[in-house]
């Protein structure tokens, strides 16, 4: 497959404004050999329907649920919801929701089917709460559930799966600079780290420009939601569908600008996962008209 996306070489990384001690580790950091096989070993589902939303940008909450509960079965392998979520969390967990709350919000009817399905898992109602805000947020919960809707960023390039946890780091601004790179160190901090269960992206109706206000030209009906547990590789996917949308408004490549660094970064700096399209399992279900993949 042709890659479309920016290629970071090692002396754009380091003369970048990123920083000379990223660059570094980016092309200096060796991971341990069981550890590197286990990052690089990720799926990533992609369930589509068409009439998940009307012509009025309505959204069936009916559809929307039908389609989480085939990413469940799909990306777990196990024979119904249920057992689907009970292999990703206990019904002891205090679990987080944390939708993207600006530019291109998560819609309610995507927090609205996680959190019921749950409850038909039969977690209960009182330990599934939203977490998206300051520290003491993920510090409160077990786990988490990503759930940020798929857009562009004027700030981080994309803007989708990594930048989620941005309020939990407690100085969000500090993490826009350097284009914004080290928003996978969010991950890893202490209270953060290992607790994401699930990385849900509402793509029904996603954004492929910046902002800083959505505008409705680069808006399109998608029609899906893309799910993994390697951060990483579903921004990824992520950032392939975008790159093949600005694409295709052009007809000629759209780089976006900032250029999304946080995504490398992310994997080589990080450790949170593959960058790499070529060593990502997309499996998707469901309409293929304009998949972007």
């Amino acid at each position: 497959m042709k890659k479309e996306k920016h290629v970071l070489t090692r002396r754009d990384f380091i003369r970048g404004t990123i920083g000379a001690t990223i660059g570094a580790s980016v092309f200096g950091l060796k991971w341990p050999e069981a550890e590197a096989k286990a990052l690089r070993s990720s799926l990533v589902t992609i369930v589509r329907d068409k009439n998940a939303m009307d012509s009025s940008k309505n959204v069936d909450s009916a559809i929307v649920k039908k389609m989480l509960e085939q990413t469940l079965i799909k990306f777990t392998g196990q024979k119904n919801p249920k057992d689907a979520w009970l292999n990703l969390v206990k019904p002891t967990d205090m679990i987080g929701l944390v939708p993207t709350e600006h530019l291109n919000p998560t819609h309610d009817e995507v927090v609205d089917a996680v959190k019921s399905s749950l409850m038909d898992a039969g977690i209960p109602g009182k330990r599934i709460k939203l977490a998206q805000g300051g520290p003491s947020r993920p510090k409160e919960c077990d786990a988490l559930i990503a759930l940020p809707a798929l857009k562009a960023h004027w700030l981080t390039g994309i803007g989708t799966v990594l930048k989620d946890y941005i309020m939990f780091s407690g100085s969000p601004s500090s993490y826009h600079k350097e284009n914004s790179a080290k928003l996978g160190e969010i991950w890893n901090l202490s209270f953060v780290k290992g607790k994401t269960k699930l990385v849900l992206v509402d793509a029904l109706y996603p954004l492929c420009d910046k902002g800083p206000q959505p505008d409705p030209r680069y808006k399109w009906d998608y029609n899906g939601l893309i799910a993994g547990t390697d951060p990483v590789a579903v921004e990824t996917v992520c950032l392939k569908i975008i790159t093949e949308k600005r694409k295709a408004i052009r007809g000629e490549p759209w780089p976006l600008s900032p250029p999304p660094i946080c995504v490398e970064a992310a994997d080589k700096v990080y450790g949170l996962g593959t960058s790499k399209m070529e060593e990502i399992k997309i499996e998707h279900y469901g309409w293929e008209k304009e998949l972007l993949l």
